[in-house]
């Protein structure tokens, strides 16, 4: 967070830079007004364009074994820009060394799904799954080790989440 605020500066002064050059070309006819609207926009530029760039770069710093199985894009009242063309905020990926088969069911799978989120600071969660591969019914793991059938969730066959845990 701290170099995306250093970022915004440099972008912004960069921005200043190239009106106070406008304004010394043109012998300072052009309205003084001209820098801090250019320095706004060039740091609201940056922000922007972190915005959208965000997923393409987090999914390039992934490791080979993470899957991408869902993303999340909305958008959102306050940047009018995602009501046109919205950007991804979150998405899920699964750690395919962490795909384990049940000895005794091989239908029961059990993996680890990490949820990647874009807010303030970028949030990362995990949490242990199961899928039954055979009714295609997902049951998050409770932090005390039980499965949370209450959270039981059924996948479409089309879902990548179950080609992807399920394929092997």
């Amino acid at each position: 967070m701290f170099w995306t605020f250093v970022a915004t500066v440099i972008c912004g002064l960069g921005a200043a830079g190239i009106a106070l050059g406008i304004r010394a070309v043109t012998r300072n006819r052009a309205p003084k007004w001209l820098i801090p609207v250019f320095a706004g926009a060039g740091m609201l530029g940056y922000l922007i364009y972190g915005e959208y760039a965000w997923y393409d770069h987090k999914q390039s710093r992934l490791p080979t074994e993470a899957v991408v199985v869902s993303t999340e894009s909305k958008g959102i009242y306050w940047r009018p820009w995602t009501m046109v063309y919205p950007y991804v905020t979150a998405f899920s990926t699964v750690d395919t060394k962490s795909i384990a088969r049940d000895t005794n069911n091989p239908n029961i799978i059990r993996f680890t799904l990490y949820r990647f989120e874009q807010k303030i600071t970028d949030t990362v969660s995990h949490r242990i799954h199961i899928i039954n591969c055979a009714t295609r019914e997902l049951v998050p793991i409770g932090s005390d080790g039980t499965p949370r059938v209450d959270n039981l969730k059924t996948l479409n066959g089309s879902d990548v989440l179950y080609s992807t845990v399920c394929a092997g």
